[in-house]
């Protein structure tokens, strides 16, 4: 099975998370944009290979690694939300990093605006609830953890100013599958 993604991606950190925590064998092959722009058709990065099965998009990565452990992927429709939720504002966050890199910024455009508004809603809404502080975390938990340590280690959001995410933030920090995997040790 081959993995290919960068250390830093938040997408291919939740893949790379389920790999370490079933104990699958993997290699992992670094893939910057132009690679991945010849490998992909999506032109991004995590995609899979494993024998015959080729996938090009995390949550379907996500979905097949589970079901090779008979494991539940995203298990109700709360949890699929809440990873449609974080995976949203995680989009929303990936996509104005990069713009911003091209000197574009939520200044130019009243959509980038609306972008940059969505990110904090979503944080807002999901900040009002309580976490679990548990070993067996959800899909949809995981999904929004690898979202906010990497907005978090771009600079892209002031963590203090969700304290309920900030305190689940800090127990996934206390996962060694979570600690090991964060993209400051590429």
């Amino acid at each position: 099975m081959k993995l290919f993604g960068s250390y830093t991606s938040p997408y291919v950190r939740h893949c790379r998370i389920v790999l370490a925590q079933n104990n699958d064998n993997f290699e992992f092959i670094p893939t910057d944009y132009a690679q991945s722009a010849q490998q992909s058709p999506t032109q991004r990065v995590p995609f899979l290979h494993d024998d015959d099965v080729q996938l090009t998009d995390s949550a379907a990565i996500l979905r097949y690694l589970r079901e090779r452990h008979q494991q539940p992927f995203c298990d109700d429709v709360a949890d699929f939300d809440l990873f449609c939720l974080a995976n949203t504002a995680l989009d929303a966050t990936v996509n104005l990093f990069l713009l911003e890199r091209d000197n574009i910024t939520t200044d130019s455009s009243p959509y980038l605006q609306r972008q940059h508004d969505r990110i904090h809603t979503i944080l807002k809404e999901l900040d009002q609830r309580d976490w679990p502080q548990q070993e067996a975390y959800s899909d949809g938990q995981l999904r929004l953890a690898c979202f906010l340590s990497w907005a978090q280690f771009r600079e892209r959001i002031n963590i203090a100013d969700y304290p309920n995410l900030q305190q689940f933030l800090l127990g996934m920090n206390n996962q060694p599958w979570f600690a090991n995997t964060h993209p400051a040790l590429s």
